[in-house]
């Protein structure tokens, strides 16, 4: 547990700054790209090949900084993030999130979903 006598909210932002360098790594981009071109724009098969790439890019990257390499280190990691979140650590997440969550159009005079 040696993340959290140090960690702050520049730990965070170095954190997620790291996991999207490494996401955009030429061997990382070219599987996510792959699992993307087999998923689609399906939301179920985005999660089925996609996301568990991204997921094992932040078990990997967050080990580095003192988590469990596993996902209970990468949910202990989300957590400390939701709870230091400031607007530039949401948009990191956001950038994170967007790379195994197709956008979603949204009809904002009616919120529903379209």
């Amino acid at each position: 547990m040696s993340y959290l006598s140090n960690f702050t909210n520049e730990t965070g932002k170095s954190i997620l700054m790291d996991i999207l360098k490494t996401v955009n790594l030429a061997e990382n981009s070219q599987r996510i790209t792959e699992a993307k071109a087999v998923a689609g724009k399906e939301m179920i098969a985005m999660m089925q090949h996609v996301f568990p790439i991204v997921m094992q890019i932040q078990i990997e990257v967050i080990k580095n900084y003192g988590f469990a390499g596993n996902r209970e280190g990468l949910v202990q990691f989300s957590q400390l993030i939701r709870e230091i979140e400031d607007p530039d650590i949401s948009k990191l997440r956001s950038q994170i999130r967007s790379i195994y969550l197709p956008p979603i159009a949204i009809n904002t005079t009616n919120d529903i979903l379209i």
